[in-house]
């Protein structure tokens, strides 16, 4: 498996400094094919219309392509609020060329609903969310969070929201490495998986039970994820889809150059999924 063979994508939280028209210069000088978009890297964030019509002029142009805007949130606790914030990120994706909209789930210690509870609300969400996804023709990417107070936190759960809703043609895992760890999941899902997202954590003293989203570094030597089983066994269980990188940690806003260090993981992923 050579470095060209493996689908990379760029997050924008990789190089949060980077404004959304230099974010694609990099994946194109990084010889990717697309990038994710967010709505939360400050004056970087693509929300306005104006924005995300010259992202996709500019996406066109450097044949890269737009996979999400990440992330509605909190998607699973739907009100008029929920419904109005998915509708204009909708129509910002869709102005951006973007295929989808990443959707996450309340991480909140003081949410007091039932799993029932739970679960209802989650197939309200993503009833309406389907309806409002369809009217813009794009998919919605749904990341199960493994933080011990996520509201969702493993994929199953997920899966089968969508099964029952009928949404299977509109939406798709997130696989992220460090949130199925941190979940201590114990199934992957390759054909239903529509997106991956990448991270390492490095740090040997802390607990899996611990990790938080700025533990997580590129992926090297010495990651505790094994993200890189994780992508191997998704790709072996027939995933073709994008491999996006998705570090958190503070000093990705103090990076002179972030090319140079998402290179360095993109050659030592490649290498190691070779061997």
């Amino acid at each position: 498996m050579s470095e060209t063979s493996i689908l990379f994508a760029l997050n924008h939280m990789a190089c949060p400094t980077l404004s959304p028209i230099e974010l694609i210069g990099a994946a194109k000088e990084l010889g990717m094919g697309a990038v994710e978009l967010r709505n939360d890297v400050k004056e970087n964030s693509v929300i306005e219309l104006e924005t995300a019509r010259a992202v996709k002029v500019a996406a066109d142009d450097a044949g890269i392509s737009v996979l999400s805007i990440n992330a509605l949130y909190p998607f699973n606790v739907w009100n008029e609020e929920r419904r109005s914030q998915a509708e204009e990120m909708a129509e910002v994706a869709a102005a951006a060329g973007a295929r989808g909209l990443v959707c996450c789930p309340l991480v909140d210690a003081e949410d007091n609903r039932t799993a029932a509870q739970r679960a209802t609300d989650l197939r309200i969400a993503l009833k309406d969310l389907k309806d409002i996804l369809e009217k813009h023709s794009l998919h919605g990417y749904v990341e199960a969070l493994g933080f011990p107070i996520s509201t969702l936190r493993f994929k199953k759960e997920a899966i089968e929201a969508i099964n029952d809703v009928g949404g299977n043609d509109v939406f798709g895992l997130v696989h992220d490495t460090f949130h199925h760890v941190g979940a201590n999941d114990p199934d992957i899902y390759p054909q239903a998986t529509g997106l991956v997202h990448v991270s390492a954590v490095i740090d040997k003293e802390i607990a899996f039970a611990d990790m938080l989203d700025g533990h997580r570094e590129f992926v090297g030597a010495g990651d505790r994820l094994n993200s890189i089983s994780q992508v191997k066994s998704l790709i072996d269980g027939g995933y073709t889809g994008y491999i996006s990188f998705e570090p958190f940690y503070a000093g990705l806003w103090d990076l002179q150059d972030p090319v140079s260090e998402i290179r360095k993981s993109m050659e030592y992923m490649a290498k190691t999924l070779e061997g």
